[in-house]
């Protein structure tokens, strides 16, 4: 029992994490997408994400992992995200350079990024505290 329990929690925990990163996406995505017609398309992709990264991070917080907001947890956040972002940079031009129209290319980026950054922030919100105790769910 505790076992189906625990896999019905990961689920929903699934669940809540592709939530929230279809509402960050969308922040993102519509940023990036009225941007880039005025802006370089990797300074309009990078506003588009820095205004996502609050929003996601609260949403991560009370709702993925269900969880206070810590300078810890912000931390941990940040560089998942850092190394989320580079990679995006680096998958958006290496789509574009393949011909990839820039209004599509996101959508490529994100078939690779949203699964490597649900890995690293599982880490980062689940992991136990010094005192060896479990995160709350």
């Amino acid at each position: 029992m505790k076992i189906y329990t625990r896999n019905k929690a990961n689920l929903h925990q699934i669940l809540r994490f592709a939530i929230v990163g279809c509402i960050a996406t969308a922040i993102h995505y519509t940023i990036y997408y009225f941007l880039q017609k005025h802006l370089n398309v990797n300074i309009a992709y990078t506003i588009g994400y820095i205004v996502s990264f609050f929003c996601n991070f609260f949403m991560t917080c009370f709702l993925t992992f269900r969880s206070a907001p810590s300078a810890l947890k912000a931390v941990g956040f940040s560089f998942s995200h850092l190394i989320n972002y580079l990679m995006h940079m680096f998958l958006l031009n290496v789509f574009l350079f393949l011909g990839v129209s820039k209004i599509l290319a996101p959508f490529f980026v994100l078939s690779v990024a949203v699964p490597t950054n649900y890995c690293l922030l599982r880490f980062v919100f689940t992991r136990k505290n010094k005192n060896n105790q479990e995160p709350k769910k």
